[in-house]
């Protein structure tokens, strides 16, 4: 029996890709492993830009840290020389370690002779906390579960409460992965596609926005008013957690160019309502597929025409527009939660079971 696809706000303007995921870009795909079990809910996700070996053909990317309260490792290189050297891994705080020493062994498994006749290999994995659902010191994962979502990566994936989104916390109501894609249509040019996969984390509930209506202050209202089951998600705290948004695309941008596509990622995050609060990390990576750069000298380096600069703009609102549709998804498409010492995030569309008619409404 087919899964029924869950409906979901549909934000901005532009048209999705036939997945509306990160999937949507190339050879893009995406694995999860989840454990969900008592005290113990996080995972893994891992997101590979292409399917060969990412060490020998590098993929060019740049990095953007919003807000840079966070545990990443990788993120230095990446800046430096513009390429990712794995996939990319997601997680949780405490399992960042253990993820880049998977990255690490799945390497030089397949190149033995990095560290020694090679350069070493630069490992990337991000992390968000998510501490009030799982028992984070437990250091749950292990290398095998980043082994295990890389076998899982394919074009089609669930999104919500699972891989490193299990235990993570969106606007006090359940968050985790979320993706979507966006084409941008560029005058001259062929048409290009910019996909963005969250890993959502963060936000206080009264400023949270839904295609540009206040629905966090219907939420709160909604309590206010004696409404059962959202009453724990409605403490007014300051914003804290994460959010990991990593953009592909197909267009043929350099490294510079790809950070200035990374940093319009918060240009969708603020949409939703963030303001990068203080204990919130949030970092943006995007990368290309148009090409590869290779490991070795003796190999040709990639010969193509970049995007001219002036014709930019429209990867741009497909970058800020995919990020906000991609954090809507990762908050509708998650479940309900119960994780350590009895804690509970209720998911979204249980509380907000109306809320078609919420964004319909004029008066709203």
């Amino acid at each position: 029996m087919e899964k029924q696809v869950l409906e979901i706000p549909r934000i901005g303007r532009l048209p999705a890709g036939p997945l509306d995921s990160i999937c949507d870009v190339g050879d893009v795909t995406v694995g999860h492993c989840t454990l969900s079990e008592g005290a113990l809910q996080t995972g893994v996700t891992v997101v590979r830009a292409h399917g060969g070996d990412p060490y020998l053909d590098k993929t060019p990317a740049a990095a953007t840290v919003l807000n840079g309260f966070g545990k990443s490792t990788g993120l230095v290189q990446v800046q430096e020389l513009g390429v990712l050297e794995t996939p990319i891994g997601l997680t949780n705080t405490f399992g960042v370690g253990t993820v880049a020493n998977a990255q690490i062994r799945a390497a030089v498994a397949a190149n033995p002779e990095i560290g020694r006749g090679m350069a070493t290999v630069n490992p990337l994995v991000f992390e968000c906390n998510d501490g009030y659902l799982n028992d984070i010191q437990a250091l749950a994962v292990q290398e095998a579960h980043y082994a295990q979502a890389l076998a899982a990566a394919g074009k089609r994936f669930e999104q919500g409460a699972v891989g490193a989104g299990r235990g993570m916390s969106c606007f006090s109501f359940k968050g985790g992965i979320g993706s979507a894609s966006r084409v941008a249509a560029i005058e001259g040019e062929r048409a290009y596609t910019v996909g963005a996969l969250v890993l959502a984390n963060f936000g206080r509930l009264p400023n949270l926005t839904v295609a540009g209506r206040p629905f966090g202050r219907r939420l709160v209202q909604q309590v206010a008013g004696g409404q059962a089951g959202v009453a724990e998600n409605a403490a007014i705290a300051p914003e804290k957690g994460s959010i990991i948004l990593l953009l592909a695309t197909d267009a043929p941008l350099d490294s510079r160019q790809l950070r200035r596509l990374s940093l319009r990622a918060g240009a969708g995050l603020a949409r939703t309502g963030s303001v990068f609060g203080h204990g919130s990390g949030d970092i943006a990576l995007a990368f290309s597929t148009a090409y590869t750069v290779p490991q070795q000298p003796d190999r040709p380096m990639p010969a193509l025409a970049m995007l001219h600069e002036a014709r930019i703009d429209p990867l741009f609102e497909a970058a800020a527009e995919a990020c906000e549709q991609a954090i809507i998804a990762a908050l509708w498409r998650a479940e309900a939660v119960t994780g350590r010492d009895g804690h509970r995030r209720a998911a979204i569309r249980e509380a907000a079971p109306h809320w078609r008619q919420w964004l319909a409404d004029t008066e709203f």
